[in-house]
């Protein structure tokens, strides 16, 4: 069994073949999208996966994902990347000067949908708090600035945190379970 992860993100790649290989191959279409507007990223994949799949003419999985941020009433949320792009980490950090509540929530959200049919979607989320600096090389988007609870250190201080994110990696394995147990 094979899905077709349709993202121009590596590092999404990367962690779907590291929670769905060796059961579930993963087949990588880089090919850009325009997202719907929506606080909900679930909205946002499923309204993505439907397109993609009529479009393409295949069964594709789309993820969409963002740190929510407390105190900035959930910013950026599922602009996070717009927003990383245009700002980076710095920009966030500098938003949150002298904000004592530095708790956030890291959501993902799986769509998986085939063509002519109604997408499913999958969410994860994982609680943390924001870091007061950048902290750390591994990982990518917003891994160096994002503290897991019940841990110390940033995604980005912490090696192989890919197989650490609880996030993406509940979303995906929701979607592993639905594959191997509806789809068989």
């Amino acid at each position: 069994m094979q899905i077709n992860l349709i993202t121009s993100n590596l590092g999404k790649v990367k962690e779907f073949k590291t929670y769905l290989e060796p059961d579930i191959g993963v087949n990588h279409t880089e090919h850009e999208y325009r997202e719907l507007r929506s606080d909900d990223p679930e909205e946002i994949a499923k309204e993505a996966a439907k397109r993609l799949a009529e479009e393409l003419k295949k069964t594709v999985v789309v993820e969409d994902s963002g740190i929510f941020i407390k105190a900035l009433k959930d910013f950026p949320g599922t602009c996070s990347k717009y927003f990383h792009v245009r700002v980076g980490l710095k920009g966030i950090l500098k938003l949150m000067e002298n904000i004592d509540d530095r708790e956030a929530t890291y959501k993902s959200a799986v769509a998986y949908c085939e063509p002519g049919k109604e997408p499913i979607s999958f969410l994860g989320e994982e609680a943390g708090q924001v870091s007061k600096e950048i902290k750390g090389s591994h990982g990518f988007g917003h891994d160096p600035i994002f503290i897991p609870e019940g841990s110390q250190k940033t995604y980005g201080e912490t090696e192989n945190c890919e197989n650490l994110k609880k996030f993406r990696k509940n979303a995906v394995e929701k979607l592993k379970k639905f594959l191997l147990e509806e789809k068989q």
